[in-house]
């Protein structure tokens, strides 16, 4: 039977919208798909610039540690092995191999190993005293230039003139690769070691250890103060203007550049009460400032997710209003807090303009031992590497960039646990 007109509009249109549907569709997944593959790029390209930076070169060589020479004092305190010969008996051990008879050749081997050799020489001996009047095969890192000469960064075929390496610097380093005294390791400098201008000394230690400083500050300070201030406007605090005003400025705060929290901060903690600079007391305050309209309209969500019927049941059985929201409703929305929270915990690891307004980007070489030392965070110390010119930086630089981001995807995954861990479904 033949269709009406109507019929065929009918279908003509329903096969237009169904067209309309899969086009959508199809638009979506390859969004989707294009975002993915864009995160795969940079994941790969991050990951493939970081790896080499777990490792570097070393040179062992055997080195003889006589205690008079080592330990003129002979109380194995810091200061006598302070004045203590280190870096003449490595010296030996390197122009003993190498055979350096003139100055310039002697300079030479000398400048192959990292100019920290002789610390790594004191520690080993601090923590060896038994090996002392021995003779000990140690491994020392090798200069950032002689590691990029095994890397492929530096390499023969070009002039002389053109590299950082002379041929007698390349002949000293392919000799001990021939005779087995290099090997290529994962870096205890990198997990260990801390700032240094030095690249195969630099390490992550000291900004990390600053980091968990900074975090725990900001924590203690922003968790109670958000969830007090969430609970009050939810539960207490009258519905006037006034309380619309503050929920709008939260609001308004959320979005604000984080680079205004640093300089309210400098105003105010250093300008103003005349707190020292680069220290995670004052980093862990700014970072917190920054983190609690985070943590306000996460708790918020979290106590208006709890049933009304919890409340009311409370009341119901004659609890007061105080009872039934720290009894009641608070415990069933701490799972949804402590999400927001770690959320807003781990912005705040990745932060680092806040951080640079008052001082963080500071060069300090000690690790921090309280919150009032100074310190640096491991994003700042990320922005200083990507600034110096040697090339070993940059693969620290990716290297501490993946630790960054492994840290990240730690606590993102903790608050989704932790979520599905505690809530309750109604």
């Amino acid at each position: 039977m033949a269709q009406t007109r109507t019929e065929k509009i009918v279908i003509d249109s329903l096969k237009a919208r169904g067209k309309k549907e899969r086009n959508f569709r199809l638009f979506g997944v390859s969004a989707i798909a294009l975002a993915v593959i864009f995160l795969a790029i940079l994941l790969v390209s991050i990951v493939s610039k970081g790896a080499p930076g777990f490792f570097q070169y070393y040179a062992i060589f055997e080195v003889e540690l006589t205690r008079e020479r080592l330990d003129p004092r002979g109380d194995m305190s810091d200061q006598s092995l302070f004045e203590g010969q280190a870096k003449k008996i490595i010296n030996e051990a390197v122009l003993e191999f190498t055979g350096a008879k003139n100055r310039s050749e002697k300079k030479a081997a000398r400048s192959l190993l990292s100019n920290g050799s002789d610390v790594r020489l004191v520690e080993f001996v601090k923590n060896n005293t038994d090996k002392l009047d021995t003779m000990q095969k140690i491994k020392f890192a090798l200069d950032d230039d002689a590691d990029s000469y095994f890397r492929g960064f530096i390499k023969k075929e070009t002039p002389e003139k053109q590299r950082r390496l002379s041929d007698i610097e390349i002949s000293y380093l392919d000799k001990m690769k021939k005779e087995g005294l290099i090997s290529y390791e994962v870096s205890d400098y990198l997990f260990f070691g801390s700032a240094s201008r030095n690249a195969e000394m630099a390490g992550i230690k000291g900004a990390f250890i600053g980091s968990m400083f900074t975090l725990a500050i900001c924590f203690i300070i922003s968790f109670p103060i958000g969830v007090a201030t969430a609970v009050y406007l939810e539960e207490f605090a009258p519905k006037n203007k006034f309380t619309e005003l503050i929920e709008i400025n939260i609001n308004n705060l959320a979005a604000v550049p984080s680079v205004v929290f640093g300089i309210l901060g400098l105003a105010i903690f250093i300008n103003l009460f005349g707190m020292p600079r680069s220290i995670p007391l004052v980093g862990g305050m700014v970072l917190a400032l920054m983190t609690l309209p985070t943590i306000i309209i996460s708790s918020r969500a979290a106590i208006r997710a709890v049933p009304p019927s919890i409340r009311d049941g409370a009341l119901g059985i004659g609890a007061s209003p105080m009872q039934a929201t720290f009894h009641h409703v608070v415990p069933l929305a701490i799972p949804g807090m402590l999400t927001g929270t770690i959320i807003g915990m781990a912005q705040a690891l990745g932060e680092t303009a806040p951080l640079l307004m008052i001082g963080m980007v500071a060069f300090i070489v000690d690790i921090p031992g309280s919150v009032t030392d100074p310190g640096t965070v491991l994003p700042v110390q990320i922005f200083m590497w990507a600034d110096f010119a040697e090339r070993m930086f940059i693969q620290k630089t990716s290297a501490a960039i993946i630790i960054l981001l492994l840290f990240l995807m730690i606590m993102n995954g903790g608050a989704v646990w932790l979520r599905r861990k505690l809530e309750r479904r109604w």
